[in-house]
């Protein structure tokens, strides 16, 4: 949309002054139609974007239902696309391990005391 100047309070008051009766009644009608035309827009714009305890004021347990119905949707996504790796060591990874103890310097053997 293209800024326009603003115009002084004044200014527009006699520019609205000059204006015939007719002309007043084209501009609000025509604003009362941009009015709702907007409004309506902002109506569907409402129910595209439901709202849940992230959007809105709601408690968290009201969306319990719709978390489920997301995460079957998200299931489903996932299966498309390429499959996760499994857990542990992967195939061409080069895997460090802790270096060892030199030597022993002495060992104890421990038995368990009976009472």
């Amino acid at each position: 949309m293209s800024e326009k100047p603003e115009l002084s309070a004044a200014l527009k008051l006699e520019i609205v002054d000059q204006l015939s009766r007719e002309e007043l009644v084209k501009i609000v009608l025509t604003q009362q139609k941009l009015i709702e035309k907007l409004q309506q827009e902002l109506e569907k714009l409402k129910e595209r974007q439901p709202s849940n305890s992230k959007t809105s004021s709601k408690p968290p347990s009201s969306d319990l239902i719709q978390k489920s119905e997301l995460a079957k949707v998200d299931n489903s996504k996932e299966s498309e696309k390429e499959p996760k790796p499994k857990p542990g060591g992967q195939r061409g990874h080069i895997g460090k391990t802790r270096k060892g103890f030199g030597r022993v310097d002495r060992y104890q053997i421990s038995t368990p005391d009976n009472e």
